[in-house]
């Protein structure tokens, strides 16, 4: 891990571990680099945020959708965030890793206690950070979890 310092809007010092440098793509001209999308080195994108989403009633979609959780190995994901939506509004984002929901953990949560957690409530407060890497992993350990239920005979007749 490299150890990288930045300071944010007061001039405070912002410390963060960070996995190995990654050299730029080729495709990516030196001078584009600072302000390219694909190439962005701001680290404040990644700390944690908190959000309070409101709803008139539990009924009310939520306006995004969730993977991952305890029994896949890895955290409670957005996956989705429908357009025109509150929480497109209050900038949440596929690969936000939901930290805590009305103080409640969500680091290791199952799934379906995590959803029923988010649609009980009208006043949901949720921090989350960006985490594409961990995010990108739900997709992998699915189906490495996919692969050892087949081995072992998987959910029973199918």
């Amino acid at each position: 891990m490299q150890h990288d310092e930045q300071y944010d809007d007061k001039g405070e010092m912002i410390t963060v571990d960070l996995p190995p440098y990654e050299h730029p793509p080729k495709w990516i001209p030196p001078h584009e680099r600072k302000y390219h999308p694909d190439f962005n080195n701001d680290v404040r994108q990644f700390l944690p945020r908190t959000v309070k989403l409101r709803r008139t009633k539990v009924s009310d979609a939520l306006g995004f959708n969730v993977r991952g959780g305890k029994e896949y190995l890895c955290g409670v994901y957005i996956s989705k965030v429908m357009p025109g939506t509150e929480a497109e509004r209050l900038r949440l984002r596929e690969g936000d890793q939901i930290l805590k929901v009305n103080d409640i953990s969500f680091e290791d949560i199952e799934h379906a206690t995590a959803v029923k957690m988010l649609k009980n409530n009208t006043v949901i407060e949720l921090t989350v950070r960006y985490f594409p890497y961990g995010y990108t992993k739900t997709y992998e350990k699915s189906k490495l979890i996919a692969r050892m239920q087949e081995q072992r005979g998987g959910f029973g007749d199918r």
